[in-house]
């Protein structure tokens, strides 16, 4: 059976995105987005357990019962957070004394069981995993622009410390604003829930405008076909 990749993704980066649409995972969005850098590592290790989630989900919805799906759902998700938690530990422990708790907390994020429970328990493998990926880029994305937003104004670096979780090879990444000290308002929790105002109010404005410019296109369409 064909699925639609472009619907699908379009529904994971922008019209039910994780953050921005369904504000799902609000505690990981506001506490480890005080850099670029950990926003990329928290959404990077959850899209890896929704791409896995989804997919197992999708494999075994036909063999779980209805009455114990969730437990099972729980016990496998946290399953595989044990299993990124314990890998960033060994391979990426500079990374891993940032985030800290809240690798674990991927657990509990509402997005990866309500993904489970409401598309992998209803679709095939390819579009299940399809889905995860989509969903976790969103995210990925959103943390991250959060994340380079606060730093920007708060410390005056982007992507500080860039070569703990991607390599010494994407050290360029790592940007210092020469004379900034910043403002720590942003590096705060007040700080976070400013940005993520204001970047959901662009959003709407932006949604606003594409709205009207295709109600327009499509009025022109008819007006075309009807002369």
């Amino acid at each position: 059976m064909s699925i639609n990749v472009g619907s699908i993704m379009k529904d994971g980066l922008w019209d039910r995105n994780v953050v921005f649409a369904q504000l799902l995972a609000m505690c990981p969005a506001m506490a480890v987005t005080t850099s670029g850098t950990n926003g990329l590592g928290m959404g990077l290790a959850t899209t890896a357990v929704l791409v896995a989630s989804n997919s197992l989900v999708s494999m075994i919805r036909h063999t779980v019962s209805s009455q114990v799906r969730i437990p099972v759902f729980v016990v496998l998700i946290a399953t595989l957070v044990t299993i990124v938690d314990m890998a960033m530990n060994a391979w990426m422990h500079d990374l891993y004394k940032v985030l800290g708790l809240f690798i674990a907390l991927i657990v509990v994020n509402c997005a990866i069981l309500g993904r489970a429970e409401s598309f992998a328990a209803k679709s095939g493998i390819l579009a299940s995993a399809v889905d995860g990926l989509a969903m976790g880029l969103g995210f990925t994305g959103a943390l991250m622009v959060i994340g380079l937003i606060r730093e920007f104004l708060g410390s005056g670096t982007l992507f500080a410390n860039a070569s703990n979780l991607l390599g010494s090879s994407f050290a360029f990444l790592e940007v210092q604003i020469p004379d900034y000290g910043g403002a720590l308002l942003m590096i705060l929790p007040p700080g976070g829930f400013a940005v993520l105002g204001f970047l959901l109010a662009g959003k709407r404005v932006l949604e606003k405008q594409l709205g009207k410019r295709a109600e327009q296109a499509a009025g022109c369409s008819v007006a075309t076909h009807a002369t």
